[in-house]
């Protein structure tokens, strides 16, 4: 889309310029003022969000733009999370088995028609989310959002479909094995909310996919899958009128409550600083994931942690720069050959969340390196300037308008937003609420979070010479005279 838009913007100019003699300095520089935005005008010119909320509860939201295709999709407050130790994995089950026929479409036909409209169909689950979107032609918006209605009030759940997906669950379930990134975060969430909903895995155990029911997945689909708990978004080339109307034709008949009532309220997970290790000493490098507990989605001191996160700033071998980059950790580790790879995260939750880093190094770098981005915690606690948080405020702000590249991403940033939120925040609004940040602000919510605090750490792989807890918990503050 990028390249068609310059095109246009281009014009004559544009044409004189690949057929034609070339044009005088001052009629480009005419031409790219024109069809430049600037940052700005980007936030000023982004449609309204338009929410229309139906009888039944659910939320109807969209973006409208003049683009020749559309997403929409149901965002559902759903996931891992609403599991018990019994159940965990049925979220995960029911994505499989949602794209396996419903009770209208049977088999494959659901895919099929999906693929006569030339349209793409995903889906995903998380710990307190699920999703399933489609991608089309903005003409058959309509036929998509019946289609999303039907996957999700008469999804067939068939004896034979049930248990060639259990098979493929149960592949995949080994294959993430060897990912030993995921892995690393599943142990994390493990060990800092353990014996809590939030310690669970999205993909549910082995033990639990082998026995999980068709009544345990059509429990899961009557609790969760109600009209209040969705948001069915949309971006792209529609109307909203078209859309809410759709979504009235298809969703009215949606339940409000389950057969068993209302859903019990989520418990609170608390955070535990703890540790775990899994030692294997055959894996070439090891896996090292330190977090504290951080805010949920609606606290506004997440705008502060990320914007200590990119000062902070990642680091892949693969990267150039080396040793001149801008982020002292990343210098550090190209000109010390600490680690293969490094990124700090802010997970957040409702009521809770995960800042912490992870790191990918040899075995004997490891000290080295759990060093290094510990002592860049506690810089930012203590001595955070200016210029580094005008560095990292220009990065927010260029991954935020990011947001904008397709119809996809627009899509789910609006039925996450309405999710963890109850609206849409307007990009002019974070971008004031980045703008906002300064030096001291960093350095106090730093404090706040970070400074001697109990981490919790997970370790895969060759980890020896991983320190003991109790050496990594002292580096958690410095003692200052």
């Amino acid at each position: 889309m990028a390249a068609r838009s310059v095109c246009r913007a281009g014009s004559a100019a544009g044409r004189a310029l690949l057929w034609g003699p070339r044009p005088s300095a001052a009629l480009l520089t005419l031409t790219r003022k024109r069809g430049a935005a600037t940052y700005a005008q980007t936030l000023q010119n982004i449609p309204e969000t338009q929410v229309t909320t139906l009888e039944n509860g659910l939320r109807v939201a969209s973006e409208e733009s003049n683009q020749p295709t559309c997403t929409v999709g149901l965002w559902i407050e759903a996931g891992s999370r609403y599991e018990d130790a019994k159940t965990n994995g049925a979220g995960f089950f029911v994505e499989h088995m949602a794209f396996k026929g419903t009770k209208k479409r049977p088999g494959s036909a659901f895919e099929k028609e999906v693929e006569s409209l030339g349209a793409h169909l995903n889906g995903y689950t998380s710990r307190e989310q699920t999703a399933f979107y489609i991608k089309a032609l903005s003409k058959d918006m309509p036929k998509v959002v019946e289609l999303l209605s039907d996957l999700v009030q008469n999804c067939a759940l068939e004896d034979s479909q049930i248990e060639r997906e259990r098979g493929v669950i149960l592949q995949e379930l080994k294959e993430m094995d060897s990912n030993l990134a995921d892995v690393t975060f599943d142990y994390l969430h493990a060990t800092a909310y353990q014996g809590t909903a939030l310690a669970h895995t999205v993909e549910g155990t082995t033990e639990n996919i082998k026995r999980l029911t068709r009544a345990d997945l059509a429990s899961y689909i009557d609790t969760y899958f109600r009209a209040p708990r969705m948001v069915l978004a949309a971006a792209g080339g529609i109307s909203h009128r078209e859309l809410v109307d759709a979504a009235k034709q298809h969703f009215t008949g949606m339940p409000v409550t389950s057969k068993e009532g209302s859903v019990p309220a989520l418990a609170h997970c608390r955070f535990t600083g703890s540790e775990i290790r899994a030692r294997d000493d055959a894996l070439p490098l090891a896996h090292i994931a330190l977090a504290v507990e951080g805010p949920g989605w609606a606290d506004p001191d997440n705008v502060v942690l990320n914007v200590a996160n990119a000062i902070i700033g990642r680091y892949d071998r693969t990267f150039g720069g080396g040793k001149n980059q801008s982020n002292r950790v990343a210098a550090l580790a190209a000109e010390h050959n600490l680690c293969h790879s490094f990124e700090p995260f802010n997970t957040s939750y409702s009521d809770t969340g995960l800042f912490g880093f992870h790191f990918v190094s040899d075995p004997l770098s490891i000290d080295d390196m759990m060093f290094c981005a510990q002592g860049e915690w506690m810089r930012l606690c203590t001595s955070t300037t200016e210029s580094e948080v005008t560095r990292a405020k220009n990065y927010l702000r260029n991954a935020m308008v990011a947001q904008l590249d397709g119809t996809t991403r627009v899509c789910e940033n609006i039925g996450s937003h309405l999710l963890h939120y109850g609206r849409r925040i307007p990009l002019e609004e974070w971008d004031a609420r980045i703008s906002a940040v300064d030096a001291r602000m960093v350095r106090d919510v730093c404090s706040k979070y970070i400074y001697d605090k109990c981490p919790a750490v997970a370790a895969v792989g060759p980890i020896e010479q991983l320190l003991d807890y109790n050496r990594i918990r002292s580096a958690m503050y410095w003692i200052r005279l």
